[in-house]
């Protein structure tokens, strides 16, 4: 009774360190808790705060004089007979704040831009680490069950050599192949490792994540094909691909900042009112104020030619993104193509009779119908193969991910 206790208690220690999670479970895990997604989003309140740094003016400018020394009087500080005083106003010219205001908007929308492509990239992440580990889950519960029944044969055959009953050769020959699995489980531990490490950074969760993906869910997904073919499918991306609008909006950025510099160049009034006691044509005399620097030159002139070449700049960097996005989209939607042809010529009934063949080979070797070499074979050709399948059903998840990363709208139905 007691050992039955204790393992009730093993099993839910484990149990609890673990979460059973969709897909969807994880990214609202990943929308409410990742580090990365909640610092970047400072970047657009930043944004806001220089639109409104943008938008306030200089303070007006107050100054006031006194006497120091009356020389008929010899009197000092006589404040009495002689004071005055003034208060200015810049008056920007020339559209410098509407400029600057819409510069400012302009690189919230980049700001937002960034945001998006982050979203993407770190779901995608988020994706590709849970299919990976899905299938490496998968990977090792078919490898613990083939090292159950290798194991167990293994220990029957070096108790009858042992007894010599059986050969050496014939020991040597199953050691080997219960090496190649452990290796392989070895391997597949370690990527499962990884793979729940960046799952915990993604989502915040300190737990390891189990996925709960059904077989028919996996199935529908590898099933879906994406919406139009190669050309539809650049044009989608060249529409949404947050990256690539960055650029584009990076030329307009630039736009506005060029013309923002050429409106420095035109000069700014002075207004003010003053106010002087006796310093005047007339007593208690109110003066109003006019001053203008003389535009000689362009005083800004080299951050206008800086600004200028920043547009051509940034013409190009677009002009590569888009080859690039078009580039990158065509491979992705061809090796996602070979890889779900190269799965569909696979029937259902092909892996349906492996398994079959996998019993029968079990169940004839433990008759007697089949001998260890034949049987060796087959186990280590089925040990490769059964890895492969998971391994291609996987890659064709992931280049579904990568087209979805690079289009950024819903292509798969």
């Amino acid at each position: 009774m007691n050992k039955i206790a204790g393992l009730f208690i093993a099993i839910s220690s484990f149990m609890a360190g673990q979460q059973q999670m969709s897909l969807l479970d994880c990214e609202e895990a990943f929308q409410k808790n990742n580090l990365q997604l909640l610092a970047e989003q400072y970047n657009i309140n930043m944004a806001d705060a220089d639109i409104l740094q943008a938008k306030i003016w200089e303070l007006p400018q107050l100054s006031g004089q006194i006497n120091a020394y009356n020389p008929e009087g010899k009197k000092a500080f006589d404040i009495g007979h002689a004071k005055g005083a003034e208060i200015t106003q810049l008056i920007y010219m020339g559209g410098k704040k509407k400029n600057e205001i819409a510069f400012a908007k302009s690189n919230k929308e980049l700001a937002q831009l960034q945001f998006s492509q982050l979203l993407v990239d770190l779901r995608t992440q988020l994706h590709a680490g849970y299919f990976n580990l899905y299938y490496e889950k998968l990977k090792l519960d078919n490898t613990n069950k083939q090292l159950g029944y290798m194991n167990d044969l293994l220990s029957a055959y070096r108790a009858q050599s042992a007894k010599g009953n059986v050969s050496l050769k014939d020991e040597v020959r199953l050691q080997s192949l219960v090496i190649q699995l452990n290796n392989d489980k070895l391997g597949i531990n370690k990527n499962i490792l990884e793979f729940e490490q960046s799952l915990k950074v993604l989502t915040g969760i300190s737990d390891d994540i189990e996925p709960q993906l059904s077989e028919v869910d996996a199935k529908e997904i590898l099933a879906a094909q994406p919406f139009g073919d190669e050309n539809e499918l650049k044009k989608k991306a060249l529409e949404n691909n947050s990256d690539y609008q960055y650029f584009l909006k990076l030329i307009d950025n630039s736009k506005l900042y060029a013309q923002w510099q050429k409106s420095l160049n035109v000069p700014d009034l002075n207004v003010g009112a003053g106010w002087d006691q006796n310093g005047g044509t007339f007593k208690n005399e109110v003066n109003l104020m006019v001053g203008i620097p003389l535009p000689l030159w362009k005083s800004n002139q080299g951050n206008l030619v800086k600004a200028n070449f920043a547009i051509q700049q940034n013409q190009k960097n677009a002009d590569y993104q888009k080859l690039n996005l078009e580039t990158k989209v065509q491979s992705a939607y061809k090796t996602w193509k070979s890889q779900y042809d190269q799965l569909a010529e696979i029937k259902s009934t092909d892996l349906s009779n492996m398994e079959l063949v996998y019993d029968g080979m079990l169940k004839n070797f433990r008759k007697g119908n089949v001998n260890l070499i034949e049987f060796t074979d087959f186990m280590d050709s089925y040990r490769q193969t059964a890895l492969q399948i998971y391994d291609m059903k996987n890659e064709i998840m992931q280049s579904a991910e990568q087209l979805n990363q690079l289009i950024q709208t819903k292509i798969f139905y």
